[in-house]
C-alpha cells in the first residue's frame, strides 16, 4: 500500500464524525474510494494538478456533498508517482482503510 498512512490521515481530517454517523459507512466509504480513484485516474490521464479538482467534479458520479474533500485528496494523490498509481488500486485501498476506521 503506497503511502496509505498519509492518505488515511487526510481521510481522518476530512471525514467528520457527523458525516460518518449520518450516512451508511459502506456507502460513505464507497464514495470516498470513488473520489480517490477518479483523482488517480486524472493524474494517469495527465490532467494538471491545478485542473484536477474541476476535472473530477465535472465527471462526478457521487453526491455533491462529497466534493468538498476533493481538494484535500488531490494534493496527496498528486504527490504519488504515476507508476505507483498504475500498480495500485488507490480507490479500493482508500475504501478498505475507511471501512477499517
Amino acid at each position: 500500500m503506497v503511502r496509505l498512512g498519509v492518505l488515511a490521515a487526510v481521510f481522518a481530517m476530512s471525514a467528520g464524525a457527523a458525516a460518518a454517523q449520518s450516512a451508511d459507512k459502506k456507502e460513505y466509504c464507497g464514495h470516498q474510494g470513488d473520489i480517490v480513484a477518479a483523482i488517480a485516474q486524472a493524474k494517469l490521464d495527465r490532467v494538471r494538478e491545478a485542473d484536477a479538482n474541476a476535472h473530477v467534479v465535472k465527471n462526478a458520479t457521487w453526491p455533491e456533498k462529497y466534493n468538498v474533500a476533493i481538494p484535500l485528496y488531490v494534493g496527496e494523490i498528486y504527490k504519488l508517482k504515476r507508476r505507483d498509481l498504475k500498480n495500485n488500486d488507490m480507490g479500493a485501498q482508500w475504501k478498505q482503510a475507511c471501512l477499517a476506521n
